[in-house]
């Protein structure tokens, strides 16, 4: 169950960190105004409160598993939502990530 959870917490993450930074991109540099700002000011600013519900202690280990996460959910995001397609490069890339994620995060340890 641990290990779920720990999977939920980084995608609702990756959703507001990712979602947030778009929301910013698209108040500012599309023009789409101060509510988009403002919504993505407060997406990341839950972000960092979704990521101390992890159940590891160690912020810098979270973090680091984090950025493997990020890397793959924005082209995710990129797909969905920009309608973007990744080359090979680009998947192979984000599963090595997702890899490092599961190395870093779930690997047995004495």
């Amino acid at each position: 169950m641990t290990i779920t959870r720990s999977i939920l917490l980084f995608a609702l993450a990756a959703l507001f960190e990712i979602g947030g930074a778009w929301l910013i991109w698209q108040g500012w540099r599309e023009h789409r105004g101060l509510g988009f700002l403002a919504a993505g000011v407060i997406a990341l600013g839950a972000y960092g409160f979704v990521a101390t519900f992890q159940p590891d202690p160690n912020f810098g280990r979270i973090l680091a598993a984090y950025g493997g996460v990020f890397v793959a959910g924005s082209l995710a995001w990129g797909i969905v939502v920009d309608k973007f397609r990744p080359d090979r490069w680009d998947i192979i890339g984000a599963a090595i990530c997702i890899a490092g994620v599961a190395v870093i995060m779930y690997a047995p340890r004495t």
